[in-house]
């Protein structure tokens, strides 16, 4: 992406968060500031196949990864997930650290409580303090708090899906007829309207919504011409790429003890392109590092941050059929077995762990980092971290 263009995303997220504390500045008002020292910042990177990045010719992939992370991290290259394969479920085993078999596109909470809700009540957190900031929109609508009795929204997370508020500020600055050229940031929908209307990589549909008929004509033809002019060059804007600058901008301004960030730029495969694919591994690759960067350049995180990187499965074999890379259902080790990684103030020492774990076992660690134990859940605290 072009210096303008990441530039303007960085506006737009600097904008969308300042609006978004504004409405809620109030719901904060009454609830402790807690500066809980420790911080863990979990990120999930969609379906990758060990074979497109842990061979000879998928290393190249992984850059950031392998040359600069792993080398001072725990690595964890048998993780299961014995779960349902699909997005919503994934997570939400993840994040309950009990196997979820729920609705595939979030229309379900999770059946126990969230790893937000646990340390929200059992430390206090406020809820500016619990995060989770997805490309993944299956994931915006129950994931941030179960239906469990004496949890639920009360001790919910903040959960964003960065591209839908985008697209609202874009509907609701052209429908106020607002100049196209004014220097106020909430007038910068014709060109927020063409970075949405560029390559579509997850299939969601970044396009503004809603009656066309209150969109002012000479803002309709602005924004066309626009989109026009990025197809003719063609410069592709990625959803994972906004989520960052999203996610940076929440750090920077809230500084949340917990912080849950879900990419899926590869998630492009279930439309068969493959080299496609490979591009948003190579992208959230670059954004992993940048998560990680920021936070050792951010005062409130330098030295205390923990940071747990991991794909939420793998995908299908060439062959299947199931179509191979499209998909992530078969019963097989190609789709269940991934790996993980863990750099940061929890980590001992930099090494491997090769005994098989399961993701339900991530909840658990991350809870007793905040010191919360005797938790009923199917998986345990990971071998290797200061607990």
């Amino acid at each position: 992406m072009d210096a303008f263009r990441r530039n303007l995303l960085k506006s737009a997220a600097f904008l969308l968060v300042d609006q978004w504390a504004s409405s809620h500045r109030r719901a904060f008002a009454d609830e402790p500031l807690e500066n809980a020292r420790r911080k863990v910042i979990v990120v999930t990177c969609g379906g990758i196949r060990r074979a497109d990045i842990f061979s000879e010719s998928g290393i190249q992939n992984i850059p950031h990864i392998y040359q600069e992370m792993l080398p001072q991290s725990i690595f964890y290259p048998f993780v299961q997930n014995a779960g349902v394969t699909s997005h919503y479920n994934t997570i939400s085993s993840i994040l309950t650290g009990n196997w979820q078999r729920l609705d595939d596109w979030g229309k379900t909470p999770p059946a126990s409580p969230t790893l937000f809700e646990f340390v929200r009540k059992r430390i206090g957190l406020s809820q500016d303090q619990a995060w989770l900031i997805s490309s993944n929109k299956a994931l915006t609508s129950k994931i941030g708090a179960s239906s469990v009795r004496d949890f639920g929204p009360n001790y919910g997370a903040n959960v964003v899906f960065p591209k839908q508020l985008l697209i609202n500020a874009v509907v609701n600055a052209a429908a106020r007829g607002k100049a196209v050229r004014s220097t106020d940031r909430a007038t910068v929908q014709p060109e927020l309207e063409a970075v949405l209307n560029s390559d579509n990589y997850d299939g969601l549909g970044w396009s503004v919504f809603g009656d066309a008929s209150l969109l002012d004509v000479s803002t309709l033809g602005t924004i066309q011409n626009a989109i026009d002019d990025l197809v003719r060059t063609n410069a592709p804007v990625t959803g994972d790429e906004f989520t960052f600058l999203v996610s940076a901008e929440v750090m920077r301004r809230f500084a949340p003890s917990l912080l849950v960030i879900t990419f899926s730029d590869m998630e492009v495969a279930h439309f068969g392109s493959y080299s496609l694919y490979l591009a948003g591994i190579r992208t959230v690759d670059r954004l992993i590092a940048e998560v990680w960067n920021h936070a050792q350049a951010l005062p409130s995180y330098k030295g205390n941050t923990t940071l747990i990187v991991l794909p939420e499965f793998g995908r299908d074999l060439d062959g299947s059929t199931t179509n191979g890379f499209f998909n992530h259902r078969q019963n097989d080790d190609s789709t269940r077995l991934t790996w993980m990684m863990c750099m940061g103030d929890a980590v001992r020492k930099a090494q491997v762990i090769e005994r098989r774990t399961n993701q339900t076992d991530i909840c658990p660690t991350i809870a007793r980092l905040f010191g919360i134990k005797n938790l009923d859940l199917a998986g345990t605290p990971l071998q290797g971290m200061w607990l």
